[in-house]
């Protein structure tokens, strides 16, 4: 950095004339605020006095043979030191900041300080405690560091006070920079944790607003209609349509429901008039090819009184019924004129021939 010595440059002989002799303005480098001209004249560092305007006819100025620039404004400045670290890969850099002040330009001019920073730095190296004091710590501990080099420099800077020739300066702090890979690994943890947080705050956001709907439609479709009313997502005219539409679809299936029972209880009949018929001609078949005589009315009324029991359906008999059929040998003890069973009604007889069919 230029500071304090912001420029110097060699001035050639003024030239004697008819007029006294005077420094071109031009071969002067221009002065800004806050600094003055040191002019060499001779072997002589002479400062231009700064409460006077610039006179190029003044004898220092005609007479020098160079000119330096001293800025004499205070100045924060920072001077920069490495040191080691536990690990040969790594170091710490640390960063002393120093208040600094041109108190002499003609010294400051004298010593050709044009930047403040190398002496500075020098002072940093002349505390070899602060050297060993980081070696102890691995590079991920800066903080620990920072906290040991903060109370070093300043018990270092009140026993040994930073001096340079001209200039008052004082020791105001010192921080221990971190590495650009660290800080690059932290910002990369870092991004990750913030991006692992937001995304389980967006799933327990999400969660909750579940819970909240299914709430909702646990308390019914007309809750859950109102609702979406009142947030202006459903239109009153699609629910009633919607409701209306359920309510043709809904007397729709009682309407089927009904047709069906009555086709099941159709078909329960016809199949139960089936069953009884094929009983029928069953039993007709079993009776006529026994020999025997055979009541076939009786046989019929029988069989629907049995078909039409206590449980409502047909049921097939094992045997067909004894009281219809007879023989010509007695029952039980019985005389053959009981054959059909019919109280004392004369039973059947067969017939001989043509003339008692007549009879």
């Amino acid at each position: 950095m230029n500071y304090p010595i912001v420029a110097e440059q060699t001035l050639e002989k003024a030239e004697r004339g008819w007029w006294p002799r005077r420094r071109r303005v031009v071969a002067v480098p221009e002065l800004p605020p806050g600094a003055v001209y040191v002019f060499r004249v001779g072997g002589q560092y002479r400062e231009f006095p700064d409460a006077v305007p610039f006179d190029p006819s003044h004898a220092d100025v005609v007479d020098a043979s160079s000119v330096s620039v001293v800025d004499t404004r205070a100045r924060l400045v920072q001077a920069e030191r490495i040191v080691p670290s536990v690990s040969e890969a790594d170091v710490f850099t640390l960063r002393a900041s120093f208040t600094c002040q041109v108190t002499d330009a003609a010294s400051v001019a004298r010593q050709g300080i044009d930047d403040v920073t190398v002496p500075l730095r020098t002072y940093l190296a002349g505390d070899s405690e602060l050297s060993r004091l980081s070696a102890a710590h691995r590079i991920e501990e800066v903080n620990a560091v920072r906290d040991q080099a903060t109370r070093r420099m300043t018990a270092y800077s009140t026993i040994v006070t930073p001096r340079i020739p001209g200039m008052s300066v004082e020791f105001v702090g010192i921080e221990v920079l971190t590495p650009d890979d660290l800080r690059a690994w932290e910002q990369k943890v870092r991004d990750e944790l913030r991006g692992q947080q937001l995304l389980d705050s967006q799933q327990e956001f999400e969660s909750r607003a579940v819970q909240r709907l299914a709430e909702l439609l646990n308390q019914g479709g007309a809750y859950v209609d109102a609702l979406g009313v009142t947030r202006e997502r459903i239109d009153v005219a699609d629910i009633a349509e919607r409701t209306h539409r359920l309510d043709e679809q809904d007397r729709a299936r009682r309407h089927q429901a009904v047709a069906d029972d009555k086709a099941r209880a159709h078909e329960q009949a016809e199949a139960e008039r089936n069953l009884q018929a094929n009983l029928v001609l069953t039993l007709l078949k079993q009776m006529g090819s026994s020999g025997e005589y055979v009541d076939y009315q009786q046989v019929l009324h029988q069989v629907m009184e049995r078909g039409s029991g206590p449980a409502g359906g047909a049921s097939v008999p094992a045997s067909p019924p004894s009281e219809a059929i007879g023989s010509g040998a007695h029952r039980d003890g019985g005389s053959p004129a009981k054959l059909t069973g019919r109280g004392d009604r004369e039973p059947h007889r067969y017939i001989k021939d043509e003339d008692e069919l007549l009879d």
